[in-house]
């Protein structure tokens, strides 16, 4: 056997041992069962009294503006379709220009769309943020409160045992009509 097989079984000997050592262990540390929490994020974000009522607020907040870039999308579909209609009867110079017309107007339409979507987006982080740390602030009590050693939120896979969603909404909810 040359010396570098007997390194590597020593290396392989000295893990099984310490493998057996922990497997021996394990019985013991499983006593103290550990306490662990599945809070689902959507959920709360979704069914919460603070999330909807921050959803309304931007609805209400943003309506007039999404009813004003609708109607003008269908003023600008009805001038095009008159376009469409009147084009072979217009002259050369009229139909260039009512075309360039159609042109900027869709360019600028496109433009007050792109800064209500940011604006929207940026109001609904703001919202949404505030109701994250309030949901944060709620599970934090809830694990110093029922002694969890482990909250997760956003689990690929959670059992019904361990979410905690319910219990979250409900401590949202509470906060909310107390305020």
């Amino acid at each position: 056997m040359t010396s570098s097989s007997r390194a590597l079984l020593r290396s392989l000997s000295a893990a099984v041992a310490l493998a057996c050592s922990v497997a021996a262990m394990a019985p013991a540390a499983m006593a103290q069962e550990l306490k662990i929490g599945y809070v689902n994020s959507d959920r709360v974000l979704r069914d919460a009294v603070p999330a909807k009522a921050a959803q309304s607020k931007l609805e209400t907040e943003f309506s007039k503006r999404d009813k004003e870039l609708n109607d003008a999308a269908l003023r600008l579909k009805a001038a095009a379709d008159r376009f469409e209609k009147e084009q072979p009867t217009l002259a050369e110079s009229e139909r260039g220009r009512r075309q360039r017309d159609l042109v900027e107007q869709e360019r600028d339409l496109q433009r007050k769309r792109r800064e209500f979507q940011e604006d929207l987006t940026q109001r609904k982080n703001e919202e949404l943020s505030s109701v994250v740390e309030r949901a944060n602030r709620v599970i934090k009590q809830i694990w110093e409160q029922e002694k969890y050693d482990l909250i997760l939120q956003d689990a690929v896979f959670a059992s019904a045992r361990v979410d905690i969603t319910d219990k979250v909404i409900r401590a949202l909810n509470a906060a909310s009509a107390a305020k």
